[in-house]
């Protein structure tokens, strides 16, 4: 059953992704080849912590290891940080989930570092815009298959794979509630949308198929043709008569170096 939120909740979780953007930021600071993915979890942990959050993520499940999810090339999502050392060319997504006060936050970003090859770097930019494509249909009134349909009929024009098995997600005292928030759908189907709903949107577009297979981890989904992967997420509150983005991707935008969107190589 979906949990409509009161607007104190929503206010609650938007303090909760204030905390998230700011981490997202002091990630993106340390985003260079040569730097292990390892150093990027502990900054997040600490930063989350000293301002009185809990990451989300760690020890999610009752296995998850660490606080973010960092999944480098063909990796969709959920991919361990550890000695990985990044170097040019790679594309890195960042997933974060921050608890503050009870309720959940998480949005993700997927880095390109420079080097990276032009049809890659289309990828980044087009799954960027497909995840705004995504937002615009999340109004009161529509059904969650307006948003999947808008997500798909856009990347799919280029050739690209939609994720299938990973979907999108309601959010709230839970990191994980309904509704399922799918990258794919038919207009007009679906749970509704209805104010008070606050879910996360996050498209994971493939270069290549939409076929994916887990690692022998348990948590780690790749590309089943090792073709780069693309992951953008933002969590939105739904009102009668506007829709709010909750995350922010502005101290990402801040702080990384590497000013890549709409950027041709």
């Amino acid at each position: 059953m979906v949990h409509l939120k009161t607007e104190d909740e929503i206010q609650l979780i938007r303090e909760s992704a204030d905390i998230l953007g700011r981490t997202h930021g002091e990630v993106a600071k340390l985003v260079k080849p040569g730097v292990k993915t390892r150093k990027l979890d502990q900054v997040a942990e600490e930063f989350i912590r000293d301002n009185q959050g809990i990451p989300s993520f760690k020890h999610y499940g009752g296995t998850f290891p660490a606080s973010l999810c960092i999944s480098v090339n063909e990796v969709v999502v959920h991919g361990f940080p550890g000695d990985y050392e990044l170097k040019e060319g790679d594309i890195v997504s960042v997933d974060c989930g921050v608890k503050y006060k009870e309720f959940h936050s998480d949005s993700a970003y997927t880095y390109p570092l420079e080097g990276v090859k032009p049809p890659v770097l289309d990828l980044l930019n087009r799954t960027y815009d497909s995840l705004y494509k995504g937002i615009e249909q999340a109004k009161a009134g529509n059904r969650i298959g307006d948003i999947g349909y808008a997500i798909q009929s856009y990347v799919e024009k280029f050739g690209y794979g939609v994720v299938r098995e990973l979907v999108g997600h309601g959010v709230g005292k839970n990191l994980h509630e309904p509704p399922d928030v799918p990258n794919f759908g038919i207009r007009g189907k679906g749970v509704k949308i209805v104010a008070g709903m606050v879910f996360a949107i996050e498209p994971m577009i493939n270069l290549g198929t939409r076929n994916v297979v887990q690692e022998a981890d348990g948590w780690t989904i790749r590309t089943r043709d090792r073709q780069q992967s693309a992951h953008f997420e933002h969590m939105v509150a739904v009102y009668d008569r506007k829709t709010e983005v909750l995350t922010t991707h502005k101290y990402i935008e801040e702080a990384y170096s590497y000013k890549w969107r709409n950027k041709s190589q």
